[in-house]
C-alpha cells in the first residue's frame, strides 16, 4: 500500500470517527455473510454489499478491537447467528460477545469488522492498514486475511 493511500485512510477515519455509530445488521432482515469479487479476489461482503475485515491482533473468538478502534473500524454487530449467503460455508459463519454483551458475526473464527470509511457498498479504502496494533485485512472464503 502507498504511503498516499495509507495517509488517505488515516485521515478518513480522524475525520469522520467522531459521530459515526456502530454497525449493525440491516433491520428487519437477517444479517448475512456473502463473498464477491473485487479487486482482492473473492472476498467477504455483507449482506448490503460493505467489505468485511479482520483484524491481525484479534485472537480466534475474541476482539482486541474497543474504544477509539471500534469507532474507526466498527464491528459486524448481529442479533443471531449470521446468514450464510453463496459461497460461504455456514459452518464456518458464528458469533462472538463483546465485552459490552453485543453478538459480533465472525467467519473461521474471526471477528468480523466495518471501516468507518467505506461509505458505499463495494468500497475498500483501508485493505492491509497497520492500525491499534496490528493489520486490518479482508477476509477470503476460506478464512485467510489478505495481506
Amino acid at each position: 500500500m502507498t504511503v498516499r493511500s495509507i495517509l488517505l485512510c488515516l485521515a478518513s477515519a480522524a475525520v469522520l470517527c467522531g459521530g459515526v455509530a456502530e454497525s449493525v445488521a440491516a433491520s428487519g432482515s437477517r444479517a448475512s455473510v456473502t463473498v464477491r469479487g473485487s479487486s482482492f479476489g473473492r472476498i467477504l461482503f455483507d449482506g448490503r454489499g460493505f467489505v468485511l475485515y479482520g483484524f491481525t491482533r484479534d485472537a480466534r473468538g475474541k476482539s482486541g478491537c474497543t474504544g477509539a478502534c471500534a469507532r474507526a473500524w466498527p464491528p459486524y454487530i448481529v442479533k443471531s447467528r449470521p446468514r450464510a449467503g453463496k459461497g460461504i460455508v455456514s459452518s464456518r459463519v458464528g458469533t462472538i460477545r463483546r465485552a459490552d454483551g453485543r453478538l459480533q458475526a465472525t467467519y473461521y473464527g474471526h471477528p468480523l469488522y466495518y471501516y468507518v470509511g467505506d461509505k458505499r457498498p463495494g468500497q475498500i479504502l483501508c485493505q492491509n492498514v497497520n492500525e491499534f496494533g496490528g493489520f486490518w485485512r479482508v477476509v477470503r472464503p476460506a478464512g485467510s486475511l489478505v495481506s
